[in-house]
This record gives structure tokens, C-alpha cells and sequence, in this order.
């Protein structure tokens, strides 16, 4: 590394981070957002932010957006914010996990001297020698390995950061331990440091009603709220392992809209008779078609009787609707927005749920999708057993 601070741009997570950025200490959450978020040309970070929920929430070892650029720092705090305000620990755990193996992976690559470096930075009781210590012979097969490192930690600090690792090679009495001192070599360094980066992420600060405040006045910014709302969409999507598996996707030739949760219904009629939509529905209904694979044309021809319809303006947004991915809107959000209706239609499937044979009780419906899949599902089997009779008949 040429600097101090090259290694904080890679490791925002350093205590130093407060000394190189002071900037970043002092400045208001608020402000913060509104600087990295609604700024265009920050746009890239926004989707890295998404894509990194995203894998974290399939339990994915690795993220192919991961970039030590300039945005990095804004990346991780951002990160932390985030996870703040959504205050779950299953997303919390997701994502320390991932962004720890991301930290595990750079850690791999470093030389000695950063490595170092990054330890003192900690605060850790860590000694590096100049030349490398033998501290274990190991017979393998015949052939005996030898150990050796320039590392060595105070078995205190090793404690502190090993507490929560389970494997038995990591107990303090299967190590080499000398004058106080734990010899490590660099890969099981890297493997405790990793375990700090963990449980930094994982630490809640903040009582819950500053918290809620502060969710509050963020979610005001929109840019920070389209992102806070597709992360909760992905997520109810993701925690659901839905046990009415069933393809929801658009086929030629076949309607699955009587199967589509009133809300949808709603704008789609709206759609129809020409009535104004507000930028909320669009999205809801433009995110929602996408993810059951209905074709382009179809969607823009949806919004062809809209007052302000502009054909071009309008296959741009969805082509870019299309190209982010986003998954659509979930129960939770339309609610907020006050778009759920199924008070007004007096839907049972939304009002009441549905049994879950494999959780042995009576569950809400937490996404437009989860309502097709099961409609879709029940149509089917319907089917099934019309067939079965008619032979049996």
C-alpha cells in the first residue's frame, strides 16, 4: 500500500476510518444520505448496495460487484445504516456473513505488512518477527510438515476474537502458545479479523425510538426510500421458502390475471379506463408484470391510455425497469402506501391468509407474488383432481 489511508479505502471498517474521514464523523445522517444517494453520479452505488442485499439474502460466499474504487467507504457506511433502520436480525446476520468473507478474501491477498498494520490499527497485542518462528511439526502420512510463522497474539485477544468460532483446531489448548503468546499464521489471522469485521456489523447502536426517528426522516429522501423499499420486497420474497411451489410465469396463450392479488387488479383496471396513475402504481405495476416475465409490448401497452402516455418516454422506463431487476413491491410496502384493497374487495387470501401444512399454522400472505404462486397452485390442483375424477368416472 502507498498510504495509511489506501488501507482504510479498502477496509472501511478500521478504527482509523474517524481520523483519515473526520468528515464522515461529524456530518448528519441525513445529509449523508442525501449526498450519496440522491447524487447521479453515484448511481452505481446505489445498485451495488441492492446487489450486495440481494447475495446476501441467497447466502451467496462471494459478490462479483465487490469494488475497492472511491465509493467503498460510502459503500460500507451506507451498509451499516441500512441495517440500522431495517433492524432484523436474519438480514443482519445475512449480510455480516457475506461482507466477512468478502473482508476473509482481501485479507488472503495481503502481505505481511499490512497485515500488520491492520492488527495494530485493532489494537491488538501483536508481535511480528522478523524472521519466521517454527513453532509445530506436524506427521502426515509419513511426512512430517513444519509450522511456522512471524505472527504471534496475545492469547487474550485471541480469545476475544475466536469466543465464537466452534471448530476444535481453534480452541486456545490445540494452539501453540509461548510467554503469553498464541502463534499464528497469517490465514488464521485473517480468519480472527474476519470474525471482528462479523461482529462489528452485527453490533447495535442506538435506542429504538432515535432509530425510528432517523428511519423516518431517511425514508423521506426518495431515492433512499426506492432502495429501502426493493431490499424489504427482495427480502420477503427470499425468507419465504414457499412451500406451494408453482411456475407464475407469463405464457402465450393463457391469463393467470383472474389469479392476481386485488391490488394489481386495481391499477390494471385504472390502467384500463384511462385513469391517472401515480408514480407509485406505475412502479408497483411495472415491477410486478416483470417478475411473472410478461412480455415488454404488453406492459407499454398497458399504460397506453394513461393522459400523459408517451410511448418512447414510457419503453424506456420499463426497458429500465427491466435491466435493474428490481423485485416488485411487498404487502408491507403497498400498505404504507395505501394501495392494499383488500378491505374493498373483501379478499380472504389477503385478509385472512392461508394454512401452512409445513409450519402447522395459519400464515398472512406477505407478497403480490406469494398470491399468485398460490392461487396458481390451487388452480392447478383443481385440475388434477377434475382429471383423476373424470377417469375414475
Amino acid at each position: 500500500m502507498s498510504n495509511d489511508f489506501d488501507l482504510i479505502r479498502q477496509y472501511p471498517w478500521l478504527p482509523s476510518l474517524k481520523i483519515y474521514r473526520s468528515d464522515l464523523a461529524s456530518i448528519n445522517p441525513i445529509e449523508f444520505i442525501k449526498d450519496i444517494i440522491t447524487d447521479p453520479s453515484k448511481e452505481v452505488l446505489r445498485d451495488r448496495i441492492y446487489e450486495f442485499f440481494k447475495s446476501a439474502f441467497d447466502n451467496l460466499e462471494y459478490f462479483s460487484y465487490y469494488k475497492i474504487d472511491d465509493l467503498n467507504i460510502y459503500f460500507y457506511l451506507s451498509l451499516r445504516m441500512l441495517l440500522i433502520i431495517l433492524n432484523n436480525k436474519s438480514i443482519s446476520y445475512r449480510v455480516a456473513n457475506l461482507y466477512s468473507k468478502i473482508t476473509y478474501n482481501e485479507l488472503a491477498t495481503e502481505n505481511d505488512s499490512n497485515l500488520y498494520s491492520i492488527c495494530k490499527d485493532l489494537k491488538l497485542d501483536i508481535k511480528y518477527e522478523q524472521e519466521p518462528i517454527i513453532f509445530r511439526k506436524i506427521a502426515i502420512k509419513d511426512q512430517l510438515e513444519t509450522l511456522q510463522t512471524k505472527f504471534k497474539i496475545h492469547f487474550s485477544d485471541y480469545l476475544k476474537l475466536s469466543s465464537r468460532l466452534k471448530d476444535d483446531f481453534r480452541k486456545l489448548i490445540n494452539n501453540a502458545l509461548k510467554d503469553g503468546y498464541v502463534y499464528l499464521r497469517p490465514k488464521n489471522l485473517s480468519r480472527l479479523i474476519q470474525e471482528y469485521v462479523r461482529m462489528k456489523i452485527l453490533k447495535f447502536e442506538g435506542d429504538i425510538e432515535n432509530i425510528n426517528k432517523l428511519k423516518e426522516d431517511l425514508l423521506k429522501v426518495q431515492e433512499f426510500k426506492d432502495l429501502y423499499d426493493s431490499i424489504i420486497a427482495d427480502w420477503e420474497l427470499k425468507k419465504e421458502r414457499f412451500e406451494y411451489s408453482f411456475e407464475t410465469a407469463f405464457k402465450k396463450g393463457e391469463d393467470i390475471s383472474k389469479n392476481f392479488p386485488p391490488c394489481m387488479n386495481e391499477i390494471l383496471v385504472k390502467t384500463e379506463i384511462g385513469q391517472n396513475l401515480q408514480h407509485t402504481e406505475r412502479l408497483i405495476i411495472v415491477f410486478f408484470l416483470l417478475a411473472l416475465k410478461y412480455p415488454k409490448d404488453f406492459i407499454i401497452n398497458i399504460f397506453s391510455k394513461q393522459p400523459d402516455y408517451n410511448e418512447n418516454k414510457t419503453t424506456y422506463q420499463v426497458e429500465f425497469a427491466k435491466k435493474k431487476g428490481y423485485v416488485p413491491h411487498a404487502c408491507s410496502t403497498i400498505k404504507s402506501l395505501n394501495l392494499c384493497m383488500a378491505q374493498k374487495h373483501n379478499d380472504k387470501l389477503c385478509l385472512d391468509g392461508y394454512f401452512s401444512k409445513k409450519n402447522n399454522k395459519q400464515k398472512k400472505i406477505s407478497h403480490p407474488l406469494f398470491y399468485v404462486q398460490f392461487k396458481q397452485y390451487h388452480s392447478a390442483k383443481l385440475k388434477n383432481k377434475d382429471k383423476i375424477q373424470e377417469k375414475n368416472d
